[in-house]
């Protein structure tokens, strides 16, 4: 049979893995840090008897947009902003330390400072941050947390700790599944001092809903093309056994 089949269907089937990709960032356009997946295709080459002169579609999510985002006024205490395309160090659900720009901070019931998915924030000497039972807390443009212990005067006020933030190579690092930022070899990353921070901002996805729409559209005309091709070639093969039969 005509290798056109294959390459259609190749095609067809790279096509739905490229909408998902554009399917999930427009999902996520209101989530708060989310960054763009990018997804590209590439030609490969169709082996086997007779000459290489097929070629197929190969989709990839070549890397993730880390562009910032729009910083978006809250006015709450614990919603954390970070400027300089700086990353918040976060313990994954694997226990690892991984990287996210999602500041929508809250202390859980064992007085952890977490994100807005209740993965802990490290602080900078590498362990998860646990804040004391207090009455307002405070966190300052280099990530110091202050807090005003209960029942103590608005003078009596105690450094806590102070959120890891991190500059990361944008060619060492990869999304993984749990939408955080890894670093190949999976080895913590050093405490960047210089990099500041917004209290009572958060950082908006920079997702753009328009390209994202206008990328499906695309490509479901592309799905359509390539199952118009396979109709095609099974139509060439049913017209090609009629001859054969004939003759």
């Amino acid at each position: 049979m005509d290798k056109v089949i294959f390459v259609a269907m190749s095609g067809a089937r790279e096509n739905m893995l490229a909408q998902q990709t554009h399917a999930n960032n427009l999902a996520n356009v209101s989530t708060t840090g989310f960054k763009t997946d990018l997804a590209q295709a590439r030609a490969m080459q169709v082996f086997g008897e007779g000459l290489p002169t097929r070629v197929y579609a190969m989709t990839e999510r070549a890397a993730t947009d880390t562009t910032t985002g729009t910083f978006i006024e809250t006015g709450r205490n614990l919603d954390v902003a970070v400027d300089g395309g700086g990353w918040l160090a976060v313990t994954g659900m694997d226990g690892k330390e991984a990287y996210t720009r999602s500041g929508e901070l809250q202390v859980n019931a064992a007085n952890q400072l977490v994100t807005g998915s209740g993965l802990p924030v490290m602080g900078n000497g590498g362990i998860p941050i646990t804040i004391p039972s207090a009455e307002k807390i405070d966190i300052g443009s280099d990530g110091t947390i202050t807090i005003r212990p209960l029942g103590e005067s608005a003078a009596a006020l105690a450094v806590v700790d102070q959120i890891k933030m991190v500059q990361l190579d944008n060619q060492s690092i990869y999304k993984g599944v749990d939408g955080l930022m890894h670093v190949d070899g999976g080895l913590p990353q050093p405490a960047d001092l210089t990099l500041k921070m917004r209290s009572g901002y958060l950082e908006s996805s920079n997702v753009n809903a328009v390209n994202e729409l206008t990328s499906i559209i695309s490509l479901s005309r592309q799905f359509e093309m390539n199952i118009k091709m396979m109709k095609t070639a099974e139509e060439n093969s049913t017209a090609a056994t009629k001859i054969l039969q004939l003759s």
